[in-house]
């Protein structure tokens, strides 16, 4: 885990927002995207403002549910199609954060580059945000092949982003063609304007499955590498409504001319660039890719995203040292929690500050609810966790050094999740932070269990503080 220094160490959002028009390839629809800032740490957001509620998806790999041809992401009753050119550009422009309303469900193709958007947020402007961020990276390599379509995808570990790409589709008009990336800062100039492109004899099959229905030859590079007939060429001139559409001697149709010699290499670079956007955790790698397409794309992105999580829960872990003497033993915690055998469930805090503990507890064979859950099998319950989780945080949130005594409450549980179970011989890292200052006695708490270096157990929990009656104590 890095935080990079100067202004990319920052997070970034819109400068303000912009809206973009067009077409979406497949749908034919007219369509409306608006770009908006957002907070930090929000990512990048869709809002499908057209639908009733207008429910939200967030880009992320794991919301994937289509690739055929485009990449399609789909929560909440949202779906928003043909993402990766939008997301492309966003990355290219290094925003991390912005809302973006759309009324349809397919972002607008424009003129089958990353380009148009890169020039709408060059105008709006890129401002920077308070929040740090945060790169991770990659610790080992990561590899996808798929051997039948010949896909071959490495993630390397190295001290910056960097992508290589090679397609080859055994084409006589295209060959081996190679695409790098060098530096995201050159990705506006080198990889952005780069259009997608298809095959003469994919454009049937495209419209005879209703698909580009807002397809133009303008907004895409049409490769002619198999002999085709005066009829096939003036059918498709009819279904874009062009006069005098012919192959030139390139092999591509005369609609337009190259922008680059390698320019369908470097659209698939961009392609993977708009694709890999979607692991959603900022990181650093040399990614080197053979024949990518969205299907690979997505499934190596979601191998990336795995390993990281891994990298970030890691880098989370409180350093526990067995050896180091306890800010608060057992006898200590007893002075200030309510509980007592056989329902303490904190043995010793080795860190406390104003808004954080670190605590520990110490699974053996000997704990009392062994002998029903479950025998022969021993499990530590999930609610004995989040319980573990509260003393602890009652540890933090309790007022010490003073006569009184106090209880607490559960209010509210959110966002609980058991990731890994508990047997006998784990030592359990209870690490509880404040989310909000205590105010009237309500206390709202991060809480986080681990096991080395791995999560257990997650939750938001909200309790009440209540000094306890005099007579009662």
């Amino acid at each position: 885990m890095e935080e990079r220094t100067g202004e990319e160490s920052f997070q970034h959002t819109i400068g303000k927002a912009v809206s973009i028009s067009g077409a979406g390839i497949h749908t034919g629809q007219a369509v409306t995207i608006t770009v908006k800032p957002a907070e930090p740490n929000t990512g990048i957001v869709f809002k499908r403002i057209d639908q009733p509620g207008a429910p939200m998806v967030k880009a992320d790999v794991d919301f994937v549910v289509e690739t055929n041809r485009s990449t399609t992401i789909e929560h909440n009753g949202a779906r928003i199609s043909t993402i990766e050119h939008l997301m492309a550009a966003l990355t290219g422009m290094e925003i991390d954060n912005a809302l973006i309303e759309i009324d349809g469900e397919e972002v607008p193709i424009l003129d089958g580059s990353s380009g148009p958007f890169v020039q709408a947020f060059e105008k709006a402007g890129v401002a920077r945000q308070d929040e740090p961020k945060v790169y991770y990276e990659i610790q080992e390599n990561i590899t996808f092949m798929d051997e039948e379509k010949k896909v071959e995808m490495v993630a390397l570990p190295f001290h910056d982003y960097r992508i290589n790409t090679l397609i080859d589709f055994n084409s006589s008009v295209l060959g081996t063609q190679h695409a790098d990336l060098k530096d995201m800062s050159d990705f506006r100039k080198e990889i952005a304007d780069s259009r997608t492109f298809c095959f003469f004899h994919e454009l049937e099959a495209l419209i005879a499955n209703n698909l580009i229905k807002g397809g133009d030859i303008n907004n895409a590079i049409v490769v002619v590498d198999k002999p085709v007939t005066q009829e096939q060429v003036e059918k498709i001139s009819v279904v874009f409504d062009k006069q005098k559409v012919e192959v030139n001697e390139a092999g591509i149709l005369n609609n337009l001319e190259l922008r680059y010699p390698n320019e369908p290499a470097r659209h698939k670079l961009l392609d993977v660039v708009g694709d890999l956007a979607l692991v959603g955790i900022p990181f650093k790698a040399h990614i080197i890719v053979n024949r990518p397409g969205h299907a690979s794309n997505v499934k190596f992105a979601k191998k990336i995203k795995e390993h990281l999580k891994k990298v970030k829960s890691a880098s989370m872990a409180p350093r526990y040292d067995p050896t180091r003497e306890p800010i608060l033993d057992i006898h200590q915690i007893e002075k200030t929690l309510p509980h007592r055998y056989p329902f303490l469930l904190v043995d010793k805090v080795m860190e406390l500050t104003d808004n954080c503990v670190v605590a520990i507890k110490n699974v053996t064979y000997n704990e009392p609810f062994f002998q029903g859950h479950f025998p022969g099998n021993c499990v530590m319950p999930g609610v004995l966790l989040v319980e573990a989780l509260a003393q602890a945080g009652g540890l933090l949130a309790i007022p010490r050094n003073t006569e009184d005594h106090y209880d607490t409450y559960f209010l509210k549980i959110e966002k609980c999740k058991f990731k890994q179970k508990v047997v006998p011989g784990d030592t359990l890292i209870l690490k509880m932070e404040l989310i909000n200052p205590i105010r009237r006695g309500i206390c709202e708490m991060k809480g986080t269990i681990f096991i080395g270096d791995r999560i257990v157990t997650e939750a938001i929990l909200v309790a009440q503080i209540v000094k306890r009656n005099k007579a009662s104590v």
